[in-house]
């Protein structure tokens, strides 16, 4: 009886899919690379196109901002596209909580800001990168209270923190083992990295997530990740879900 449900339980892994019906478009990591999204964007509605009528969404994974030269670009782009009326879902980042921490005014979240990437975020919303590099901690977050346009920051403030459809489900940097997807703490779900990446056990669904970065998009039983790297690598993967199919669109 326990190897039947053992066998049982890798099969429905082996299997899973979207609804019938469903066509599902999951990007990566974008931060900042604003040309790369456009090139996504178009990719998506190619082979949207060819795949015939389907209810499409598309997941943003998270991590617009920050170390890439056009933030702002990538923000209001999406947040037009949210506009537009499609199924398109968005995912918090660490990098979108850090940043709405430090347009908050916390002290620690515009250092932490600093570190990792927000110094080109700062910049593409219009700030001089010479009064950057003068600048301290207060005057960064000054500018950026200034520079950051209110429809931005709630359009970030608004994402989600998981996403699910079908067999499959969506989170920035995956969940953790154990507990249920109801539980996930968001924390986990923005920042989580070995005690997710080491796991090699059965989870309630195939999680696809970002944050980790690969070389390639990475298949496993139980999870896909599919952050390349984008803003180094000039690699934006988007991975499409259709029935049992998975594939990752052409570059």
């Amino acid at each position: 009886m326990l190897n039947r449900l053992l066998s049982a339980r890798r099969e429905r892994r082996a299997r899973a899919a979207v609804p019938p019906g469903r066509r599902v478009y999951a990007v990566g990591d974008i931060h900042g690379r604003a040309d790369l999204l456009e090139a996504a964007l178009d990719r998506i509605a190619a082979d949207d196109r060819a795949g015939g009528e389907a209810q499409t969404t598309l997941v943003f994974l998270g991590d617009l901002v920050d170390r890439g030269p056009d933030s702002a670009g990538v923000v209001e782009r999406l947040r037009r596209l949210a506009d537009e009326g499609g199924d398109a879902r968005f995912l918090l980042g660490n990098h979108e909580e850090v940043f709405l921490h430090a347009l908050a005014g916390e002290a620690q979240a515009v250092r932490l800001f600093c570190r990792i990437g927000g110094r080109e975020t700062l910049i593409s919303y219009g700030m001089d990168a010479a009064e950057y590099e003068r600048a301290d901690y207060g005057e960064i977050a000054e500018a950026l209270a200034r520079l950051v346009p209110p429809e931005h920051r709630d359009f970030l403030a608004g994402f989600e923190q998981l996403v699910e459809v079908g067999d499959y489900v969506f989170a920035h940097a995956g969940v953790r083992p154990g507990v249920p997807l109801h539980g996930q703490r968001g924390e986990d779900l923005r920042w989580i990295r070995e005690p997710f990446l080491r796991h090699r056990g059965a989870l309630e669904k195939v999680v696809v997530h970002g944050h980790t970065i690969g070389e390639e998009a990475e298949f496993h039983p139980h999870r896909i990740g599919i952050d390349t790297g984008a803003y180094a690598t000039g690699r934006l993967t988007v991975l499409a879900l259709e029935g049992e199919e998975r594939r990752i669109l052409p570059y």
